[in-house]
């Protein structure tokens, strides 16, 4: 009997890309989720409806592979679209609101393997948004690094280019470059 029950149970787990601009996480995400899907894996894909900078539903990264999402206002709201699935991705998750780790480690404890991707650090290098809160439940963790568009070294820095003090501010090459620690020092 208990044998019985415990092949019906599935593990879930939260899975965390974390890293600067430009440093391949939503790439990442995207290979996961195609992977999850070869392997016959129902998947869904959320991401927050104020990132419209490439496509109003479409998660789509820097090197435009995209993979169509639902767009939603509250980290919550995942949790009323999430039935019947295997495998949640969830992009840029620095823009939700704190609620986002309470629904990831939700949905992993139904069974569920979660993969969030983000920013771990805002221009000002402190810590963006969910982001720390996912990172000590999350079972994994996968810091990617971007170039340091000033030497070619490992970039772990989001230098924002242009004025402005708020923390959100949406913008790609036109705002923002990556920066190692050395080079983002010599900028400020």
């Amino acid at each position: 009997m208990f044998f019985e029950s415990s092949r019906d149970h599935r593990s879930g787990w939260i899975e965390v890309i974390c890293g600067s601009m430009f440093s391949g996480k939503t790439e990442e995400l995207l290979r996961r989720l195609k992977r999850a899907k070869i392997a016959k894996q129902r998947v869904e894909i959320y991401k927050p409806k104020l990132d419209t900078r490439y496509d109003e539903v479409n998660v789509v990264s820097h090197d435009e592979h995209s993979i169509p999402s639902i767009p939603v206002e509250t980290a919550s709201e995942i949790l009323f679209y999430a039935e019947d699935v295997d495998v949640i991705g969830i992009d840029e998750a620095q823009f939700f609101d704190n609620e986002l780790s309470n629904v990831c480690n939700q949905l992993a404890d139904r069974g569920i393997r979660v993969i969030v991707a983000g920013l771990d650090m805002d221009f000002q290098r402190k810590p963006f948004g969910p982001m720390p809160d996912l990172l000590a439940s999350a079972e994994y963790i996968d810091k990617v690094h971007a170039i340091c568009v000033k030497c070619g070294n490992l970039a772990q820095y989001s230098h924002r280019t242009v004025g402005g003090t708020q923390q959100v501010l949406l913008g790609e090459t036109d705002r923002y470059e990556p920066l190692c620690r050395e080079c983002y020092l010599k900028s400020e």
